[in-house]
Parts: C-alpha cells; structure tokens; sequence
C-alpha cells in the first residue's frame, strides 16, 4: 500500500522535524546506565557508603553505651569510684556526638553528601570515641579485690573493639582509628607488673587489632558488594522501566498510525471506487461495441485491457479494505447455521472454469452430514475462494487439487486444499503469511497478485475463533487447512418420533 506524506499526516502520527522528542528517554537511559556503572570508588558509590555507615551508627547507638553502663556497674561493685564514673561520662558524651552527627548525615540528600569532609568527620568523631577507652586502659585499681585487673581490662576492650569492628564496618580505617591509641595505652601503662598472665593478654590484645581490622575489612567488602548489588537491581529496574515506556511510546505510535491509515482508507474508499466503476461501466460497453461496431480492432483490445486492469484495481482495493477493516476489529460478522459441504462445494463450481482454462483436476472429498457451524457465510465463502484461488494460481497445467471438508481431531471442522504445485520453501512461510507478501517462486511463476488472501483468511479464522496451517515442500505441494473450533459447531437436533411429528403439525393447521 502506498504511503500517503503530509505535512499534517506526520504531524499527527509522529514529528520527525521535532529534533529533541526522545530527550526525556535519552536522558533516563543515560542516567541507568550511569548508575549500572557505579563500582567502589565512585562519587555516588562512596556516599551510599557513607549512609549506610551512618545507618548502622545510629542504629547501634545504645549498644557501646550499654557495654559502658555494665562496665561502670561492675567497676563500682569492686570499688571503683571516682575514675571508673568520669570514664563512663567522658566515653558516653563521645559516643553521643558520633551518634547526634551519624543522625544528621542519615537525614541528608545522598547527592548533597560531601564525601571527603563526611568521612573525615566520622574518623575524627571515632578518635574522639577511643580516647575513651584509652581513658580506661590507663586506669589502675589497687584498691580493687580483683588480682588480674590488667587481664579484666584487656577483656573490656576485646568486646569493644569486636563491637566496633562489627557496627563500624562499613566505614575503612575506623577500627584502627578508635582502638591503636587505646592499645598503645595498655601497653604503656595497663600492665604495671611483668606477669607472664598480662604479657600474653598484651601480646593476644596486640594481635587482635589487625585481625579485628581484617575481619572489618571483610564486612566492609561485603557491604560494598551488598551496595553493588542493589545498585546494579536498581539499575536494571530503571532500564526495564526505560524500555517499557519507549515500547508504550512505540505502541502508541504504532496505533496512530495504524488509526491514520484506517481513516485514509475509510474516507477513500468512496473516492476510489466511484470513477473505477465508470471506468469499468465505460470500457465494458466499448470491448463489447454496444453503441456500435469499433473501425479499429486494436481499440477494442486497448478497451478489454482497460476492463481487466480496472477491474484488478478494483480487487485490490476491495481485498486492502477487508484487511483494514479486519486489522481495526471492524470487520463484523453476520453469523447464522451454515452448512460448511455446501459453501465449499459452491465455491469448487465457481472455479471450475479457471481450472478447466488450466487442465487442472478438482477432487473433492468431503464427509457426509455434518452438522451445521454457526460462522458468517461470506467470510466462509471468502476464505474457500482466496485458498482455491491460491491452489489454482500455483498449480502447473495438468496437475491436480484435492477439496477436503471433514472432522478435526477435536471435534471442529476444517477446510483443507491441497495442490501439487512447486511449493513453498520453509524460510519463506512467515512471508507468505505476512500482508503484500509474496514468496520467490511465487513472483516468478505465478500470475499477478496483491499478496492478501492469506492475511484475510487468517484474519477471518482468527475472528472465528479458528486457526490456520500452511504446511509446504519444494517440488511436492503447499496444502493450506482453514479449521474451525469445535464451538462453532451446532448440535444435530433429534428427530422427532412420527406421532409427534404428525401432532406437533395438527396442531399448527
């Protein structure tokens, strides 16, 4: 079908003069791919970091407290007064400042995050924290009934650091920032005495800060992964969404230009057909010299051969507006009982004489009384025309075709015609059954065509509730089944006894 192109055409369908019209979907896609690529060290990656770092602090913000509060407790029942209460103050206003800043960041815009300044904080604010416990690790109890207060100290400071590895993971370096001090301090002054018993918690406190900062180290990998994870579904979800939209975009399109071209073909079928048909009237009158004999027998060829092409043109038209009509859901069906061996057979006397004019044999095998199927006639009858056309068209000269009419498998009826012309190659099926398509064997052997009877019979079936095969084998034929589903079949009533029947016609006299 040609393409009509208007000003006002592509305006309504689609504006390709508009140069920006898929910006907002240019700039969603770039944007998701951007987001795809987000790996450790990234802008954005080190501030979902920085989040969830200040998640985790103020989710945890009573745990180092508790710790603090069971520490002092314990301190006090062995007689620790005065320092033990100062270091619990001192460490629970530390921890408090972490946490109030943690909140703060949790609030804020992820894009307004300044990563250097936020990390450089939050390592300071640690710091401040483990000067805490380097407050602890310097204190001395003498006074205290506990013999291995070094060993008890080295213990409270093993839990915090595994705390702290544990919250604190998400966030590098802020172990070794809160606990090297502290440490250090320990082994300064928490061991007043050279004991074998505090050497060891020494050496297994040292040894326990880098491992601490590995097993943190590790939970931050994790974090990070986890992180890359869900940016990379976030990502994926937004590409999905992207290509949703552009697919609503194009469907929408799609529908307007398919509801363009039901218009152009509403509004010129009228237009088209009226002077086709004086055209036809006209030369239909001067091929058969009704007003008078023709001096020049070439006009009256030149008249036959304006008969035929407008009457192919006419055909052409009549056959794109069925399909048109089929596309857009207009077509209506007007269904009634039919009986299915009467169309067909119909049909096959119709088109004796064309394969009669090609020495082709026409074998019907139909079974007997079937009952009625309740489907529109003239679509019925379209549909047989457009597959014994099809056959007739490809068949060679002295070849034959075989009708077939019977029962499927699941209890419809069919419609079968089966030739044996040169075929149909496999590759080619999908074009064959596509509209205007026609296949290579076809365009050269075959006489002219538009490419739309299978379309329509499949359009037709489709709208039947049917279906439609096509099965084909180069050198051997194409058969072509039109079937009809078993719930278009109507029931065969029974009949009715003789008494009845004699009564039941009383009674209407």
């Amino acid at each position: 079908m040609p393409l009509l192109r208007s000003n006002t055409a592509d305006k309504f369908i689609v504006d390709r003069r508009k140069p920006h019209r898929n910006s907002d979907v240019a700039r969603a896609v770039r944007k998701t791919r951007d987001r795809l690529s987000h790996r450790p060290g990234a802008l954005a990656f080190d501030r979902e970091l920085l989040k969830l770092h200040a998640n985790a602090m103020v989710g945890s913000a009573t745990a180092i407290p508790l710790l603090v509060l069971a520490i002092t407790a314990t301190g006090i029942f062995i007689g620790m007064r005065g320092e033990i209460m100062v270091w619990a103050l001192l460490t629970m206003i530390c921890y408090a400042g972490l946490a109030l800043y943690a909140h703060r960041v949790e609030k804020s815009e992820t894009t307004k995050l300044e990563t250097a300044r936020t990390t450089r904080n939050f390592l300071i604010g640690h710091f401040i924290t483990g000067l805490g416990w380097a407050y602890f690790a310097a204190i001395n109890c003498n006074e205290c009934q506990v013999d291995q207060f070094p060993i008890v100290k080295a213990v409270v400071l093993l839990l915090a650091m595994a705390a702290t590895a544990l919250i604190a993971s998400s966030l590098r370096g802020a172990l070794l920032t809160t606990f090297a001090l502290p440490v250090a301090v320990y082994a300064a002054f928490g061991v007043t005495e050279p004991d074998p018993a505090d050497l060891v918690m020494l050496a297994l406190l040292a040894l326990s800060l880098p491992f601490f900062v590995y097993v943190a180290s590790r939970l931050n990998r994790s974090s990070v992964m986890l992180l890359s994870f869900r940016s990379e579904k976030d990502g994926l979800i937004a590409e999905l969404e992207t290509a949703k939209s552009m697919s609503d975009e194009a469907r929408r399109r799609a529908e307007e230009a398919n509801l363009a071209k039901s218009r152009f073909l509403a509004s010129m079928s009228h237009e088209l057909r009226t002077p086709l048909n004086a055209i036809l009237g006209f030369s239909e009158v001067m091929s058969n010299e009704v007003l008078g004999p023709m001096q020049n027998p070439t006009y009256r060829d030149y008249a036959r051969d304006v008969h035929d092409s407008g009457q192919h043109l006419l055909d052409l038209i009549n056959e794109i507006l069925d399909l048109s009509r089929i596309e857009a859901g207009r077509y209506q069906l007007n269904e009634e009982p039919v009986r299915l061996l009467y169309i067909v057979e119909e049909c096959c006397h119709l088109m004796e004489l064309k394969a009669y004019n090609k020495n082709l044999k026409v074998i019907q095998e139909f079974e007997p009384e079937l009952p009625r199927l309740f489907a529109d006639e003239r679509a019925v009858r379209q549909i047989t025309l457009n597959l014994l056309s099809n056959a007739i068209k490809f068949t060679s000269s002295g070849g034959e075709i075989r009708v077939r009419v019977g029962w499927t498998a699941g209890g419809g009826q069919y419609i079968s015609v089966k030739d044996n012309g040169p075929g149909i190659p496999a590759e080619e099926i999908p074009v064959v059954l596509s509209a205007f398509g026609q296949g290579s064997i076809a365009i050269k052997s075959a006489e002219q065509g538009t490419g739309l009877g299978l379309p329509i019979v499949q359009g037709l079936l489709e709208m039947h509730g049917g279906e439609f095969q096509l099965h084909s084998k180069l050198r051997v034929g194409t058969e072509a089944i039109a079937i009809f589903p078993a719930s278009r079949v109507m029931e065969v009533l029974p009949a009715l006894p003789t008494k009845a029947a004699v009564a039941v016609g009383g009674r209407r006299r």
